[in-house]
Parts: C-alpha cells; sequence; structure tokens
C-alpha cells in the first residue's frame, strides 16, 4: 500500500478547512429560517432551534407574492443570457476572425468599461431610461444588460483558440461569416459559452442595485430586492429573510451542479491563446 504524501494531505486539510468555513454562512442561514423571531435574536445565539419552525418557508411562499418574485426574476436571467450569448459571441467572433481597421482600438475601448464600476454612469442611464419611459418595467431590466464587456472578452479568449485553419478552409470553400460563425465557431465554443452563461446568470440572479433603482412597483421586484423588503425600519423578520434566501438560492446551486463540469472547462481553456 503506497503512502500518501505529507504535502497532498496538507494540501487536501487545507481544502476541507477552507470548505467547512465557506459552509458556515449557508449552514446559519438554514438554521436562522428554522427558528422564531424571538429566538433569531438571542444572544448568545443558539446553535440549533428549540422549535423547528418549517412553517416559516410556507409563509413566505404565501404571505408575499414569491412567485412573481421568481418569474420576474426568470425573465430577467433569461433575456440577459440569451442577449449575451448571441450579443457577445458574435462581437467576439468579429474582434478574433476578422481584419479591419481600428480592430484593436475598439477591443481596447470595450476592456476600458470594466475599469469602472457601473454605478458611475447609474444617474445619467436612469435620466435616459426615464426620457424614454422604460422605468419600472422588462426594458430597463434586461435591454441594458444583454451585451458586456467581459462576455466579449471572455469568449474572444476562447475564439483565439479554435485553430485558424479551420477559419481560412471554410472560407475557401466558400462559406460566409455567418455560416462559419454558427456551423463552427458556435459548436466548438460550447464551454467558453456555458461558462459565460453560468456568469450571466449569477450576475442576474444576484443583481440589487439595478433593479432596486430602476424598479418601484412590487410587481416588479426581483428575488434580491424581494428578500431585502423583509428588513423593517424597526424590526427584522430573519427567520423569513433567511427562508426567502434560501429558496433563491436552491436554483443557482441546481444550475452550478448541473454544468460543473463545463464551468470548469470553459475557465481552463479561455486563457489557453491571447
Amino acid at each position: 500500500m503506497r503512502a500518501v504524501p505529507i504535502k497532498s494531505l496538507s494540501v487536501h486539510l487545507v481544502l476541507i478547512i477552507g470548505a467547512i468555513v465557506l459552509m458556515i454562512p449557508f449552514f446559519w442561514m438554514i438554521i436562522t429560517s428554522l427558528k422564531t423571531s424571538s429566538e433569531a435574536l438571542l444572544i448568545p445565539p443558539t446553535l440549533l432551534p428549540e422549535n423547528w419552525q418549517f412553517s416559516n418557508y410556507i409563509n413566505v411562499w404565501k404571505e408575499s407574492n414569491f412567485v412573481q418574485y421568481y418569474l420576474n426574476t426568470f425573465i430577467v436571467m433569461a433575456v440577459r443570457t440569451g442577449g449575451q450569448f448571441f450579443l457577445c459571441s458574435m462581437a467576439a467572433f468579429a474582434i478574433s476572425t476578422m481584419r479591419f481597421p481600428g480592430k484593436n482600438i475598439i477591443f481596447v475601448m470595450m476592456l476600458s468599461v470594466m475599469m469602472f464600476p457601473p454605478q458611475i454612469v447609474m444617474i445619467p442611464v436612469y435620466a435616459l431610461m426615464n426620457q424614454i419611459n422604460w422605468l419600472d418595467t422588462y426594458y430597463v431590466l434586461t435591454v441594458p444588460m444583454m451585451a458586456g464587456a467581459f462576455g466579449v472578452f471572455l469568449l474572444r479568449q476562447f475564439f483565439l483558440s479554435i485553430p485558424r485553419d479551420l477559419y481560412e478552409a471554410a472560407r475557401i470553400d466558400g462559406c460566409s461569416f455567418p455560416r462559419i460563425y454558427w456551423s463552427i465557431y458556435m459548436p466548438l465554443s460550447i464551454p467558453a459559452l456555458v461558462s459565460l452563461s453560468i456568469f450571466v446568470i449569477l450576475g442576474s440572479w444576484n443583481d440589487f442595485l439595478w433593479p432596486l433603482v430602476m424598479t418601484s412597483s412590487p410587481d416588479m421586484m426581483v428575488l434580491s430586492v424581494a428578500i431585502a423588503s423583509f428588513a423593517g425600519e424597526f424590526m427584522t423578520d430573519y427567520p423569513s429573510m433567511m427562508a426567502a434566501a434560501l429558496m433563491s438560492v436552491i436554483p443557482l446551486i441546481l444550475i452550478y451542479l448541473f454544468f460543473q463540469r463545463y464551468f470548469i472547462e470553459g475557465i481552463a481553456l479561455t486563457g489557453v491563446k491571447g
């Protein structure tokens, strides 16, 4: 029986400790969601609930418009993901394969957008959305986020790793640019596209500031804003808030578990060639 190296044991020990530390907030969220409001505020806190309040989940689902919040979040997530899937991939294809004047300048200017936080443009964008009557609509939650510099950069790096010979052979055979894009580059880029989709899904699902500023009616609330609404001016219902947070995070966990192979593969391959 071969002895396990000390270095390997130490690495795994560090990873296990790190995983436990990262799981503590998630564990505390679950435990708090099963407590009463008074027990959640006890100091020192109790590790396990004295009376397990599974009814907190039922109350959150029935008393708040949680189905509408889920629907709004899914719509925003789907439109943003689909938009970035096509718009970012088309821009990345043009930048990585075609030759035209100013291509590098355009790409650098596009990347420079990533250096600035989105909050600095929120006021002028808010004024623009107000002028075109998009405030408190699905348009304001989706259209401005249907393309992004990060998505173009991510896919461009992956497209550069695809052998140039495939592109040149297709051009010699008479394939048009849309045919090369759709029939060659898109099928070969599934790992990168899935990775981008996961990033966009996570960003859309967890987006808080943009929906908070751009919408005002309860019917347009997304999950992140709805969860924050459980915090009152004088009192916060922590068990209900944690129950809502747990229900909102379950779809993300399922999505990551289902696509984790593509996610890891895409991240590993997007930096092959720059």
